[in-house]
């Protein structure tokens, strides 16, 4: 189990880095073509805002599971020590409620845009949502580890090792 958990987060991290260059080989090879030829891809903006869409919304699984995030952790750790574990959950239980409006929202979204195929890419936008909907559910297992078990993922620096 533990190896597919880290094979995951390793694949996330590689469809991040494989989008990026891509999104960087379209746009730039649009800029050429727009500048130097006076034409351009026509799908290459579509697939450049998609493939940012998707790096963002991964990015934020990767964050939260390296506990990354944006948190102002000073108050309760000087005036609650004891309380923190405690005030560590309630959070996590906030999270895993925000990160399931966002999974159940992006799914209502992805199913009612799925049929509308782009004109430019002949993709459905209903893939602009399945990355909310992914994004969505890791959050939400995440999330729901951390409640159980605060120090399930650690830091996140063994990986960087």
């Amino acid at each position: 189990m533990k190896f597919f958990i880290a094979w995951l987060w390793n694949s996330i991290e590689a469809v991040m880095a494989l989008l990026m260059v891509v999104m960087m080989a379209l746009v730039f090879t649009n800029v050429v073509l727009r500048y130097g030829f006076s034409s351009s891809l026509r799908p290459s903006v579509e697939l450049s805002r998609m493939g940012l869409v998707w790096v963002v919304m991964l990015g934020a699984v990767v964050v939260l599971r390296r506990d990354e995030h944006l948190a102002v952790t000073e108050i309760s750790d000087h005036l609650f020590p004891r309380a923190v574990p405690f005030l560590r959950r309630i959070g996590w239980a906030i999270i895993l409620f925000a990160v399931g409006m966002l999974f159940w929202g992006a799914f209502r979204q992805m199913m009612a845009n799925w049929n509308n195929i782009s004109q430019l890419t002949g993709l459905p936008s209903g893939l602009f949502y399945l990355a909310g909907v992914i994004s969505g559910a890791l959050m939400a297992f995440v999330a729901v580890v951390r409640i159980f078990n605060p120090d399930a993922f650690g830091t996140g620096e063994e990986d960087a090792q």
